[in-house]
């Protein structure tokens, strides 16, 4: 070992050799040295001899001494080196010598390959070493050895490689392949190359490295920690459409002539996840920072100001896409509320056509003549239906993705993720259980707020009754949320949006419903029937029934109906009324209705219970008779099947079966309940038994002044009577209720009429 000095490379052809340059007298026969620049650290190198060189001094390229840290007319001990270990494969990444430098030019690492070991033949490599390589005629590059496989030869190895190769050495026995930190390149080592992960550079071929092209999944991300319950299927819509062709290797997606998905439009009833689902999609991308956008945000004042809002959204994106290609980083862009600014064009009164502008400008961003391949725009709305029809085309937002009410499953997942830190810190007691949380037709935001309300149900406990409002100091420490807060919250606090109409069910119920004889019973029992048909798995998915009786009314037809719905315990139970549409125009009542129809089809059980069909229809005897937008939108409806794995029953009340027929509407059900009026004493006897007004004594001479009389009256009509009767004196009270069933011609002796 001897001390050398460093100096510089004497040439720039010596300098790309990647070669130490020594005299010729120094090391006489010796291809590689050993370097040792104090502390422990040693560095090899394969050397040429060059006159210009003094004796005991060591020429070193602008790389080389970077790489090892060497600096001019530094000392250092040199040793010859001879090698013991071949390089099998080696990786090296690849970027511009000059950083700044860009180019879309095609980089071939076949040829590289070539090239490479026809350079720098028989030299040493080691891990971590920069080298500057010189490709034809192309720009300067800048090598980095990332990896390096390679085999320990013994003398007789080394002759046997020469002579047939490395694919024969890997059939020897005591040749194996192993991870190394230097070695020397034969003619048979294969030369793989990646980019850097912030280069331009274009690289091609069979001969670029596997971890080449930087993944499009944030290595960092965990999937288990998404907080996303129960979208599981619609993510993996997502994935597969949106983001598989982003995986694989641009080389590959070119010779499949494939383009990226550009668009996915998130849509579905509020409160389901759908800006959750994008902020995830944001962070689980390896990207640039999504930009975040409200709608409404993009329009201003001024003209022109709108259009470009627009454009300097994609402003950064086309700069990437001009300076360094198919290697720029994805750009995304997430638009909330996307209906705000892309309604249909030409439905905005008004002159001005800012909204038409806006939408025209957007879709020549996404899709136009100068189209980005590096963007992914991600839009979410409550209103499909109000957005353009040229934005939902392929090639725009074409991934279109409803996020709907989640199912049993996904609500289970929901309450996990927000009963999580409760859990972790012991603050829920070992009485709730999840699975027994009754939350059908929830949302992923009102099971937040339903976690939210028995929180504060069980923070209420722990406040002192008093003037002053006191926290408990002593049970803070034993708080916990409890079943009954969750029921408290269920029953008081939180009320999903697309449940069960309790309460107008519960104003048809306020009497009950009173079985006055067999027709009642029979009603009942096919209603059921319907229920259970609608219920089936093996059926259409779709039931039908009305409820009606010739032109009379009062027969507690709306009372039967809402007692179905009750029984039917359908998650979703809409009520269709006319009172609500009192004052709107027929095509605000359309908008209504269908509204109703699409919210049931959000459920998997629905029913709709259409009151009073003939005043919805707007029908009179004179005059104009009836609304034949309302008849039609109605008729379209009823006869519309239910999307799959959907099921809806419709009950509908009407006076009029004859008006019905002659609308042709009655055909739209598949049956008919006929709910007569009380026909016989017994069943009149049986209403005043139920209503605890009358004494026995009453009761007696009750029946004893309608036996043998023609009995024909409407359910709540009698009761209308009987509530009149409570009020009237004891004495009189049987006196006035016959006198008033004559007069309104409920009660008459069988020969008269």
């Amino acid at each position: 070992m001897a001390v050398f000095k460093v100096t510089k490379c004497p040439t720039d052809e010596l300098s790309l050799s990647n070669c130490a340059v020594v005299n010729d007298a120094d090391f006489p026969g010796t291809k590689h040295i050993r370097v040792h620049t104090g502390g422990g650290q040693n560095f090899v190198f394969s050397i040429k001899p060059h006159p210009s060189i003094p004796r005991y001094n060591v020429g070193f390229s602008l790389p080389q001494r970077k790489w090892a840290v060497l600096s001019l007319n530094q000392e250092i001990n040199v040793e010859p080196y001879l090698p013991e270990d071949y390089i099998s494969s080696v990786t090296l990444e690849v970027d511009f010598m000059q950083k700044k430098t860009t180019s879309q030019e095609q980089y071939d690492t076949d040829e590289m390959a070539k090239e490479f070991l026809y350079t720098f033949p028989n030299q040493i490599f080691t891990v971590g070493q920069q080298l500057a390589f010189a490709f034809k005629d192309k720009k300067m590059l800048l090598l980095v050895v990332k990896d390096i496989e390679e085999y320990t030869l013994h003398f007789k190895s080394f002759i046997f490689i020469a002579s047939v190769g490395i694919a024969s050495i890997k059939e020897g026995r005591d040749v194996k392949p192993r991870k190394a930190k230097l070695g020397q390149i034969i003619p048979n080592t294969m030369v793989q190359f990646e980019k850097a992960e912030t280069s331009s550079l274009n690289l091609t071929g069979k001969a670029k490295g596997k971890q080449v092209r930087q993944s499009i999944i944030n290595p960092d991300w965990d999937f288990q920690k998404m907080g996303i319950g129960g979208l599981s299927n619609e993510f993996n819509a997502i994935f597969r459409r949106a983001f598989a062709s982003r995986v694989f290797p641009t080389d590959l997606v070119d010779q499949l002539g494939c383009k990226h998905v550009k668009g996915i439009l998130l849509y579905g009833p509020p409160g389901t996840g759908k800006t959750l689902m994008a902020r995830q999609i944001g962070k689980m991308l390896n990207a640039r920072e999504p930009k975040i956008v409200n709608g409404p945000q993009i329009l201003d004042k001024y003209v022109g100001e709108s259009e470009a809002n627009v454009r300097r959204l994609f402003a950064e994106a086309e700069e990437e896409e001009k300076r360094a290609g198919v290697n720029s980083g994805l750009h995304i862009i997430i638009f909330d509320e996307i209906d705000a600014i892309c309604k249909q064009r030409g439905s905005v009164a008004g002159n001005t056509g800012v909204h038409d502008t806006v939408v025209n400008q957007l879709l020549s961003k996404i899709d136009g003549v100068e189209q980005l391949n590096n963007i992914l725009v991600i839009g979410m709305t409550n209103r499909r239906d109000m957005i353009d029809e040229a934005l939902l085309r392929p090639g725009r937002l074409e991934v279109q993705v409803e996020i709907s009410l989640p199912n049993e499953e996904g609500r289970l997942q929901i309450l996990d993720i927000h009963t999580s830190r409760m859990k972790q810190y012991k603050k829920i007691s070992p009485d709730v259980d999840l699975c027994r949380v009754w939350t059908k037709n929830f949302s992923g935001a009102e099971i937040e707020g339903l976690v939210r309300a028995a929180q504060s149900t069980a923070m209420n406990r722990l406040i002192k009754a008093s003037s002053k409002v006191e926290v408990d100091p002593e049970a803070i420490e034993k708080l916990l949320v409890n079943r009954t807060d969750f029921m408290h919250a269920l029953e008081h606090d939180i009320k999903p949006a697309f449940g069960s109409a309790q309460e107008i069910i519960n104003q048809f119920l306020a009497r009950g419903i009173i079985n006055w004889g067999s027709p009642v019973t029979s009603i009942i029992e096919d209603g059921m029937l319907f229920i259970q048909q609608a219920r089936a798995t093996d059926t259409s998915g779709m039931g039908w029934c009305q409820f009606c009786w010739k032109d009379h009314r009062m027969q507690g037809k709306t009372a039967l109906a809402a007692q179905l719905a009750k029984n039917s315990d359908f998650p979703f139970v809409k009520v269709c009324s006319p009172e609500e549409m009192v004052g709107f125009t027929e095509t605000a009542k359309c908008l209504t209705i269908r509204k109703i129809f699409d919210d049931a089809y959000r459920s998997t059980l629905s029913c709709i219970l259409v009151d009073n069909i003939e005043r919805l229809l707007d029908y009179g005897p004179i005059g104009p008779r009836y609304s034949n937008l309302t008849l039609q939108a109605l008729l379209v409806l009823l006869k519309k099947q239910p999307p799959p794995g959907k099921k809806l029953l419709i009950l509908c009340t009407s006076s009029r079966r004859q008006v019905l027929e002659e609308m042709e509407m009655l055909s739209a059900f598949t049956g008919v309940l006929h709910v007569p009026n009380l026909s016989k004493p017994e069943h009149l006897l049986n209403v005043l038994e139920a209503s605890d007004v009358f004494s026995n004594q009453e009761l007696k001479q009750i029946t004893h002044q309608v036996h043998g009389k023609r009995i024909f009256i409407g359910i709540q009509k009698l009761l209308a009577l009987i509530d009149m009767a409570r009020q009237t004196d004891e004495r009189i009270r049987v006196l006035k209720l016959i006198t008033k069933l004559e007069e309104d011609g409920a009660l008459e002796d069988p020969g008269m009429a």
